[in-house]
């Protein structure tokens, strides 16, 4: 049990990090509110997922070719660039409107879904994280192990999404509406910088 909980806390430590999973999920719980929030991590996660497959049947040496990379580099900065600048454009009315029109909670998790599998970092990180992971599991364990600790991994990014989600659509009810703005605006300017950097790596497998 005590293996169990370490993986699960593995999970927890591999989502904590600031990045541009976390900034959206802030945004779209200030916007939105909490399901909108979550759906955000849970399509990332459903990426993370999909990323450990290739890594465990070996095909995630595909993605790293650099036509694959530059591809990838270039559709995430169209992703966060995007969503950065629709944060900001929305900024301003967070506070009084519930939630845009065409906000379903579908468009949450496929945004959320895309933002991390176009994102060439979650391949390196699960390459090298699930990759060693992966390896000392199987010379110690047989497969049944490795399944249920790849499961537990995706329990603590799922109790990170959770608490993400509802720590964004608390701000949402108990900041005023200044504050709000002022987040939703940071969030927004964090997505263009990732964006901007996912845009130079491009540039520099491109040229």
């Amino acid at each position: 049990m005590s293996v169990i909980l370490s993986y699960i806390f593995l999970g927890l430590s591999l989502s904590a990090p600031i990045g541009p999973i976390n900034a959206a999920q802030l945004d779209k719980g200030i916007r939105c509110g909490f399901w909108h929030a979550w759906l955000v991590g849970l399509g990332a996660m459903m990426a993370d997922a999909l990323y450990m497959i290739m890594v465990y049947m070996g095909l995630v040496h595909f993605l790293s070719t650099p036509l694959i990379q530059t591809l990838l580099w270039s559709f995430g900065s169209f992703m966060l660039i995007y969503t950065g600048i629709d944060s900001l454009l929305g900024a301003s009315s967070v506070a009084v409107v519930t939630k845009k029109k065409d906000d379903t909670l579908f468009k949450s998790f496929f945004s959320g879904f895309l933002m991390s599998l176009s994102n060439p970092l979650t391949i390196l990180f699960w390459l090298g994280i699930y990759g060693s992971v992966l390896a000392k599991t199987a010379s110690v364990y047989g497969t049944q192990q490795l399944l249920v600790y790849s499961s537990a991994i995706l329990v603590g990014i799922l109790v990170w999404d959770f608490s993400m989600a509802g720590m964004a659509s608390t701000f949402r009810r108990l900041m005023t509406p200044r504050l709000l703005t002022g987040i939703s605006v940071i969030s927004g300017l964090s997505l263009i910088g990732f964006g901007l950097y996912f845009a130079v790596a491009a540039c520099r497998l491109l040229f």
